[in-house]
């Protein structure tokens, strides 16, 4: 695996979303290129899958990235459903997936570089 220190982006956001019986929610941690780190948790008012709380991080990560100016961004997340849509590797067929993809494409192409794992 790839040492984090050597990468060339000096941001990265770890993403992870989660649903079970008791509710959904998601977790975002940024680091800044001065090593900063900018966390946050958060609690879904709404029944979500798994997919879906994984996007909400994805997206909420992006949008406070975009917040704080970042324009090269090094994102990690733990579903490989979401990873390889992104990535064009998987396809989106459900109308809500398909409408959460889009969303993070475009927001995506707001930094002049990023990458996914």
């Amino acid at each position: 695996m790839e040492d984090e220190q050597a990468s060339e982006f000096q941001w990265k956001l770890h993403v992870d979303g989660s649903s079970n019986t008791h509710g959904s929610g998601a977790g975002i941690v940024i680091t800044t290129p001065e090593g900063d780190a900018v966390e946050c948790a958060m609690r879904f008012d709404f029944k979500a899958t798994n997919n879906q709380a994984e996007y909400e991080a994805l997206l909420a990560g992006l949008r406070v990235c975009i917040a704080l100016g970042a324009d090269e961004l090094e994102i990690y997340s733990d579903s490989q459903v979401v990873v390889n849509q992104v990535l064009d590797e998987y396809q989106a067929r459900e109308e809500h997936t398909i409408a959460y993809l889009d969303i993070a494409k475009r927001l995506l192409r707001k930094f002049k570089m990023y990458k996914i794992r």
